[in-house]
């Protein structure tokens, strides 16, 4: 329901968004001059422009609709949490609860993986995007296939990776030795990972890592392929006594929204178990 204010002004010579803004401070000033150029404010009946001065006794009516629903759910994945259904994960999934709250998605695209547009790995945590109509996960899916995702991790790896920053460039495809694991191969999918160091903590290195592309457990595949496995990675890296799981958390995730095109960045801060390994190992 539009949420509706009447001002009589008693101060001459004031901007129109500026007043506004004074009087409606849970209102930005960008999202005030947007109600203007819509029509939704105007001074004695009439639309005006936001750098109108006022006069005393004009009459102000503003008009605040609704905000637009979200076309797109930000959520935190818990480390542990399958993604999708798969044979051997049949229940007890994202999917399954995201279905449990919004019911319709199940009617939309894949009936295996409704709203899902990217996905982490069980035992990965951190923000992922989810889209809540057919059309908005056309779009996220878009921008996913054309790289224009930021995407960005917090990983712990063995050794004291140097340079301090840079690229990761090796073609990544099925382990010909063992079909269920990934490995770096001659003629796999292009894989690219940029990283830059946080921090030396002893014989470890806590790593920012943005992947510009997305392949099958592409994180964890390069840096065991240069020396630096991930800690507690019982696949491609190095198991620890202080994780029960790989040191792998999306940290950041930046995409522009489906409904305005508004460039928007979710973060989610480390879980309480990789923040007690990097106490551990301290």
């Amino acid at each position: 329901m539009d949420k509706v204010y009447s001002f009589i002004v008693d101060k001459p010579g004031v901007r129109l968004d500026k007043y506004v803004c004074d009087r409606l401070i849970e209102l930005s000033r960008t999202r005030i001059q947007k109600l203007i150029a819509e029509g939704y404010i105007t001074v004695n009946d009439h639309v005006v422009k936001a750098g109108l001065k006022l006069n005393t006794g004009d009459r102000l009516r503003v008009t605040v609709p609704p905000p637009p629903p979200r076309p797109v759910v930000a959520i935190d994945k818990p480390a542990g949490l399958t993604v999708h259904p798969a044979p051997g994960h049949p229940a007890h999934t994202l999917v399954n609860a995201i279905i449990s709250h919004f019911p319709h998605l199940a009617a939309i695209s894949d009936s295996l993986r409704p709203g899902i547009v990217h996905r982490l790995d069980r035992d990965t945590s951190g923000v992922m995007v989810v889209a809540k109509n057919s059309l908005a996960q056309a779009k996220l899916a878009e921008q996913f296939k054309t790289r224009s995702v930021v995407k960005a991790y917090l990983v712990l790896v063995k050794g004291r990776l140097t340079p301090e920053n840079g690229i990761i460039e090796a073609p990544i495809g099925r382990d010909p030795r063992n079909r269920k694991r990934m490995a770096v191969v001659a003629g796999g999918r292009q894989a690219r990972t940029d990283y830059q160091v946080v921090k030396y903590i002893g014989d470890y290195t806590l790593v920012e890592v943005m992947p510009e592309t997305g392949r099958t457990h592409q994180i964890r595949v390069h840096f065991s392929a240069v020396g630096y496995p991930v800690v507690g990675d019982k696949v491609y890296g190095v198991k620890s006594p202080f994780l029960l799981r790989q040191f792998l958390h999306a940290s950041r995730l930046g995409f522009k929204l489906p409904s305005t095109g508004e460039y928007k960045e979710f973060k989610s801060e480390l879980p309480p178990d990789l923040v007690q390994a990097l106490k551990d190992i301290a």
